[in-house]
This record gives structure tokens, sequence and C-alpha cells, in this order.
């Protein structure tokens, strides 16, 4: 009898808000905030990606089309990752339109229809402007939480061989960045 009268009592409390969870470990404010910039980066990389994969026009369509889905589906996935990480760190995700919209450090994606050559150089600087936040938050990440910034790496090896992957796509060979470093 004196279970069920302690579990009535635990529901009681939690209903009431008396729950307090005691992590081991609670994410700062500058960690947060971080984590914020890079979940918002991330979701409009993935909206953006889908903007250019339905309005992407000309030459070499088809690939980059597909090429596209690609960006889609890891920012989407990233994207969750991130915003899980920081659940488990007692911070509170925020990817509402209205958030994206005023905290993207993504440039503008056009509406209308897009060249396939614009649409590869577009995307790959969105690619590089999210692969950039999660650079410049990364020591200030690492430095407070290793395993957040574990998450980073493999945000960043995917991202920037997206980047690779689809400016290749506007490249001339030997007559464009990257060049080779051995002479």
């Amino acid at each position: 009898m004196s279970d069920t009268m302690q579990s009535t009592d635990l529901t009681t409390s939690a209903s009431a808000g008396a729950h307090t969870a005691h992590p081991p470990y609670r994410a700062s404010e500058t960690l947060g905030a971080h984590l914020q910039q890079l979940l918002v980066d991330l979701t409009d990389l993935h909206l953006q990606g889908k903007q250019a994969h339905w309005n992407v026009v000309g030459k070499n369509f088809r690939d980059l089309h597909l090429q596209l889905d690609e960006v889609v589906d890891d920012a989407r996935t990233f994207s969750d990752t991130v915003a899980e990480r920081m659940r488990a760190l007692y911070v509170v995700p925020d990817a509402r339109a209205a958030t994206v919209g005023a905290q993207t450090s993504l440039p503008e994606f056009p509406s209308t229809e897009v060249d396939t050559a614009e649409t590869v150089d577009r995307i790959v600087s969105a690619i590089y402007a999210t692969a950039g936040t999660a650079r410049r938050i990364h020591d200030e990440v690492d430095a407070e939480d290793p395993t957040s910034a574990d998450i980073l790496h493999g945000i960043l090896e995917r991202l920037e061989q997206l980047a690779w992957m689809i400016d290749a796509e506007n490249r001339v060979a030997n007559a464009s960045s990257p060049r080779s470093i051995t002479p």
C-alpha cells in the first residue's frame, strides 16, 4: 500500500510543477547561444536546399537536383542532432520560421527559377556560411563541452564535402580554385 501512496504522491507533485531534474551538466548561455545559431543556419540551409531543388533549371539539372536532396537530407539530420543535443543540455531549441528568418547568417536564396550555375554558387555559399558558423563557434563549444564539439566535427566534415562536390560543377580544370599545392 505504501508503494501506491508513494506513486500517487510523485504524480501529484510532478503535475504541480515540483519535479526538478539534477543533471550533472547544463549548458551555459554562451554554449546554448552557439548551438542555437548553428541550429538556425542548418534549418535555413535545409529550407534553401529545398527552394533550390524545386526551382533549379538548366544544364545538368538532374544531377544538381539530386545533389540538392543530399544537402536537404543532411542539413535536416544535422539540425535534429543539434536540437536534441541542446535538449540534452537543458537548452530549449527554437527553429520556428520567424526565428530562422530573423537570425540566419546565410545569404537569401531567390524565390524564382535559378539557373544551375547560379544555383551551384548560391547553395555552395549557403553551405560554406553554415560551415563558417560551425567553425566560428567551435573553440568555445569545445572548451565547454567536447561532446558537442564532436558533433560539430561530423557536421563540418560533411558540409565541406558537399560544398566541394557541388562547387566542382562550376569549376574549370586548372583554371579556378582550388589549385594544386605541388609545383
